[in-house]
């Protein structure tokens, strides 16, 4: 009975204090953890508490064997929120996170018990998009780190040390796999309305790839450009916490 408990714990290491009228659960973007989204708290609080997701492989969960493929991930996810989702709830994710944040809607809304009030998915291509990276899979450590130093995010540090370097590697080879083996159902829309966020200067993902974002949602799906690269959230993170703030406030 208790394993559920310590599950959920590991998802979510830094649980809401509680009280908030709205929860938001967050997801990180390949190779980032639940510790990115902290500096939020203080910026939505009292009226929005921030909850973020941890994936395995990462921060205190570094000796987890990251997963490799979306449907396993998600299964952990659900089977250990189970009866800890806090509504009423909205979700985010960035780059990956955002079709991690996708998919586990989907997910809620076909078994028809708990659902996000709103979807908030910023920095990503529509998931009828395919990756246009190389294929991961087939990449050596010498081209996924030109890929990983091409995607930016990663401070030069981490490059400068062999240990940090080699996990680093390790786990983007994990998120990114999920990413490229990844293959979209055109199941029936979400009924929950649908923020699309994207950095103006992201050279990562085009228009063109945002435009079918309007094919997944039935209550509305808003494409908005902001400030900044692939990593806006980070280099503009008070306009996207502003917009948060914005899309959270609208009546349900």
């Amino acid at each position: 009975m208790n394993a559920p408990a310590i599950d959920a714990r590991k998802w979510m290491p830094y649980p809401a204090d509680g009280g908030a009228a709205t929860t938001l659960y967050c997801l990180p973007h390949a190779g980032a953890g639940a510790s990115t989204y902290l500096p939020w708290r203080r910026h939505l609080l009292p009226e929005v508490d921030v909850v973020p997701l941890q994936p395995p492989g990462r921060e205190m969960r570094l000796r987890d064997e990251p997963f490799q493929d979306l449907t396993r991930l998600l299964d952990d996810l659900l089977a250990a929120m189970d009866g800890q989702w806090r509504p009423p709830f909205a979700l985010f994710g960035h780059s990956l996170g955002a079709l991690v944040a996708y998919e586990l809607a989907r997910r809620l809304q076909a078994a028809g018990g708990p659902r996000p009030t709103h979807l908030i998915v910023s920095g990503r291509r529509a998931p009828q998009r395919p990756s246009r990276l190389p294929w991961i899979r087939l990449a050596d450590d010498e081209m996924l780190l030109e890929i990983v130093r091409m995607l930016g995010g990663t401070p030069d540090e981490v490059f400068a040390d062999e240990q940090m370097r080699q996990s680093v590697l390790t786990l983007m080879r994990a998120d990114l796999g999920v990413d490229q083996t990844y293959r979209y159902r055109p199941d029936p829309p979400l009924d929950v309305p649908i923020t699309v966020l994207s950095g103006g200067d992201d050279t990562h993902v085009s228009m063109a790839e945002l435009e079918p974002w309007t094919e997944c949602g039935s209550a509305g799906v808003d494409i908005e450009l902001v400030p900044g690269g692939h990593f806006f959230v980070m280099s503009h993170r008070d306009i996207v916490i502003r917009r948060v703030r914005h899309c959270l406030s609208r009546p349900s």
